[in-house]
């Protein structure tokens, strides 16, 4: 008798750590402080440029940022398009998720999103 009353408290312990204790995976980022970037100029194809400013969202474990990082991936996506690529707005929005992911990539989490605070071609 004194095993079966064992075995049910040692099922229930069990049941009540699963349904109200238990760890419940990776939590998703919270939004931090949105970190504005000065704009650049990037060449384009054809003697064109885009004047490009960017605010990084960060999130609240972000450690310090530092934004040349962003613009160096920025150039680096955007350098030689052509113009009517870049003005396109869904090939303007596959670019803004490119580099939100090279920038996942490169602030190791830091940054969880781009926004264009400016873009201008020429």
């Amino acid at each position: 008798m004194l095993v079966v009353g064992v075995l049910v408290l040692a099922v229930a312990a069990g049941a009540g750590w699963f349904f109200f204790l238990k760890p419940s995976g990776p939590s998703k980022p919270q939004p931090g402080e949105v970190m504005p970037l000065e704009a650049i100029q990037v060449n384009l194809s054809g003697g064109h440029y885009l004047r490009l400013g960017m605010a990084l969202q960060l999130t609240t474990s972000a450690h310090e940022a530092d934004g040349s990082q962003a613009m160096d991936a920025a150039i680096g996506i955007f350098s030689g398009l052509p113009v009517a690529e870049v003005n396109n707005p869904g090939a303007r929005e596959k670019l803004r998720k490119e580099l939100e992911e090279e920038l996942e990539h490169r602030y190791h989490g830091d940054v969880m999103d781009v926004y264009f605070t400016e873009f201008v071609t020429q």
